[in-house]
């Protein structure tokens, strides 16, 4: 029995560990050492998901990974959202430059008379 007074000592060592989040050759923000993007669990996380429903989607990721990042995300909201929506724009305009060199409407026209000229009449 303790004395009154008397101080429980800390058994734990409190350390810091470093952030699982790294920029790939492609400028990506990915989770450790996976090709899964920060956009990706954020959004999973943002949607609902649990932190081991998104290791349940994502089996290359680590659990404790995962509940890093999210932490990370509480932490630094503004400019993960930031990050976010910088990305989705630039998505977007990827996208549009895209369809604009390469339209998607007559493709099927472009194929099935492409095919006739070619007498090319496999299905």
């Amino acid at each position: 029995m303790r004395e009154k007074g008397a101080k429980l000592q800390m058994s734990l060592a409190v350390e810091t560990s470093p952030i699982p989040l790294r920029v790939d050759e492609y400028g990506v923000m990915r989770i450790g050492q996976t090709r899964v993007r920060l956009d990706t669990v954020v959004t999973a996380w943002r949607q609902g998901e649990s932190p081991e429903q998104i290791v349940e989607n994502f089996d290359v990721l680590d659990l404790a990974d995962v509940y890093a990042v999210i932490s990370y995300y509480l932490h630094h909201r503004a400019e993960v959202d930031n990050h976010i929506a910088r990305n989705q724009q630039e998505g977007a305009r990827l996208r549009a430059e895209q369809e604009q060199r390469f339209p998607s409407t007559g493709i099927r026209e472009r194929l099935l008379s492409r095919r006739a000229t070619t007498g090319n009449t496999e299905r």
